[in-house]
């Protein structure tokens, strides 16, 4: 990054973090409208759920480009940099944009912190800030449609300061209970908080309380309801190289062997949903997408920390999978999509997620865990990890300070053996971090 560029995020860091996000709309919206509601210049996509979120925005994103619109997607949390969570046509936002945009929202940021300390509240967060800086952003470029990722739960989300026309929920399950709630049924009413009176709602296969949630939501504010499994589904998804081959009966049309380069039955399922999006958008739902854009979109998308390649020989892997659920489906695609026989996985964990859960299930295929600690101060300490990791059993575990360290040696491990792999997994920031010292080390080829 730009020195301009990285001063914007160290005045973002210098804001009450993601981790402690504040249940309230209102500043948000003040900001927005003090710069003539940005928000409202565009159509937007809002995608919520527990897992599959970053995925499932992401092809949506590549499919309407793929159609020649020009796109805005907003992701959390950044995998490398964190221009990345802006992104333009595809590309993270250039660093003199973000700058210029940040210079020109600042005052009004500002305005509505001294506002809110004049009330005695809190100004506002990184995220808050943040989502300010995108919607401006996507203004300023401008863009004909927003992919828009909700950074937690929904209904007070500062994502859903605007208005959706399309609300798209992935998988929802546990995780965020303490801002979110103990039950799927608590944490899927507030996620449904992003439905808009009139809006189209598309879902996933959803467990039964969860869309009983979605469906009460659609049905309060009169919204179309789009659910897998009904109006969509994914039909056939087959290994091929380098991803999979997949069929997807859509809202209106089906569409045969799109080739995918993700890894993983869950990222099918991913691609479905967003069919049915971009259906959605683009005709309503009652006309078939056109097959030659269709399949460039889904061809060429991409999910930086998605069962991502960072090292050859031996094969080593990133996957984003921070709680049970997105372990389980990470058990899965190593089973289906990987000849392995042994795994070394290098694990770190953010203070809120499930790590005991996280790492029982990834247990009855790990050959080790090597646990350590993400740059963040929402890690859990590695000793503390190692503790859980021991607790858990039948697994060799071993602690490391760093994650350097944690990986040179796992890597040295499966070097000494055959059909040996590395996972680096529990944390988006750790794999974003493995990423760049594996690219660092010249890893892979």
């Amino acid at each position: 990054m730009t020195e301009d560029a990285e001063a914007v995020y160290q005045a973002l860091l210098g804001r009450i973090g993601e981790g402690a996000p504040r249940r309230r709309l209102e500043p948000t919206r003040r900001v927005l409208e003090l710069l003539g509601d940005p928000q409202r210049s565009f159509p937007i996509i809002q995608i919520a759920g527990t897992n599959g979120k970053t995925s499932t925005s992401r092809i949506t994103e590549s499919i309407l480009r793929s159609f020649g619109l020009r796109t805005g997607l907003f992701t959390s949390p950044h995998f490398v940099s964190f221009t990345e969570r802006i992104a333009i046509d595809g590309e993270p936002i250039a660093d003199e944009a973000i700058a210029a945009n940040w210079d020109d929202i600042l005052p009004y940021v500002e305005m509505v912190d001294a506002e809110l300390e004049e009330a005695g509240e809190k100004r506002l967060t990184f995220f808050e800030a943040l989502t300010v800086l995108a919607f401006a952003s996507f203004a300023d470029a401008p863009v004909d449609v927003a992919v828009i990722e909700v950074g937690m739960g929904g209904e007070w989300d500062s994502t859903n300061a605007a208005d959706a026309a399309i609300a798209v929920f992935t998988p929802i399950g546990m995780d965020h209970a303490a801002q979110l709630g103990n039950t799927v049924r608590e944490i899927a009413r507030t996620k449904a908080g992003i439905v808009k009176p009139g809006s189209v709602v598309v879902t996933a296969p959803q467990a039964p309380e969860a869309l009983e949630e979605i469906e009460r939501a659609a049905g309060l504010s009169e919204s179309t309801l789009v659910r897998s499994g009904s109006e969509f589904e994914l039909v056939d998804d087959r290994v091929a190289v380098g991803g999979q081959l997949i069929t997807v009966r859509g809202r209106a049309g089906t569409y045969d062997e799109l080739y995918l380069p993700l890894y993983g039955d869950h990222q099918g399922v991913n691609a479905s949903v967003a069919i049915a999006a971009v259906e959605s958008f683009i005709g309503g739902g009652a006309v078939a997408l056109a097959a030659e854009p269709l399949g460039d979109g889904v061809g060429t998308a991409t999910s930086p920390g998605r069962l991502q390649l960072i090292g050859t020989d031996p094969t080593i892997l990133v996957d984003a999978a921070h709680n049970p659920h997105g372990a389980q489906s990470l058990v899965a695609a190593l089973g289906r999509y990987f000849d392995a026989e042994e795994i070394a996985f290098v694990i770190g964990v953010l203070a809120d997620k499930d790590a005991a859960g996280i790492l029982a299930t990834l247990s009855p295929i790990a050959a080790r865990f090597h646990l350590t600690q993400p740059e963040s101060d929402r890690s859990i300490p590695w000793e503390d990890l190692t503790s859980i990791a021991r607790a858990v059993g039948g697994v060799e575990a071993e602690g490391y300070e760093r994650m350097e360290d944690a990986l040179e040696d796992a890597r040295t491990w499966a070097a000494a053996g055959e059909k040996r792999i590395v996972v680096v997994t529990g944390s988006i920031v750790l794999g974003g971090e493995a990423a760049a010292f594996a690219d660092d080390q010249g890893w892979k080829p």
